[in-house]
């Protein structure tokens, strides 16, 4: 089972040291991207910054970024709107479920039905339970002495 399965993403367990060998970066270059706003670690009781492993991937991608040769206040702005992508995301899924949640309380939106065999089923307004069908074969009459119909019950004439 891979570790950051069994922990919270945002829990700021990692002091400056841990976090900047995670990230691959100096301690110094942490504070100064906390002093510009890239990557704002907790701060416990007494002021000492708590990296999540969040902050980790973020560092990461500053580091990317970075290398890649996007300035400072272009990494700040990338970061700022992938942020802003999260939490509408989380927003969008909070809505779908509270209009699905609405469309399903609505009174007349569900109706319950008896099927054939007893079972009770939970449909859509205006939707039928099917039923099963069945396929029934009849066999012509066969055809009696003085009868002028041929074999398929049908008038011979």
């Amino acid at each position: 089972m891979d570790p950051r399965d069994a922990m919270d993403e945002d829990a700021p367990v990692f002091v400056i040291s841990v976090a900047a060998e995670l990230s691959g970066m100096h301690p110094q270059t942490l504070r100064q991207y906390d002093r510009l706003g890239l990557v704002s670690p907790t701060r416990t009781a007494g002021r000492s910054r708590r990296y999540s492993m969040r902050d980790i991937v973020q560092l990461r991608e500053v580091a990317r970024l970075g290398a890649e040769g996007v300035s400072l206040e272009g990494i700040a702005r990338i970061l700022e709107l992938e942020n802003q992508v999260t939490e509408l995301r989380g927003r969008v899924r909070q809505l779908e479920s509270a209009l699905a949640d609405e469309l399903l309380s609505r009174p007349g939106r569900r109706v319950f039905a008896a099927r054939g065999d007893g079972d009770v089923v939970s449909l859509r307004a205006g939707v039928r339970p099917s039923r099963p069908t069945e396929v029934v074969l009849y066999r012509a009459a066969l055809a009696m002495p003085g009868d002028e119909r041929d074999g398929s019950g049908r008038d011979a004439r």
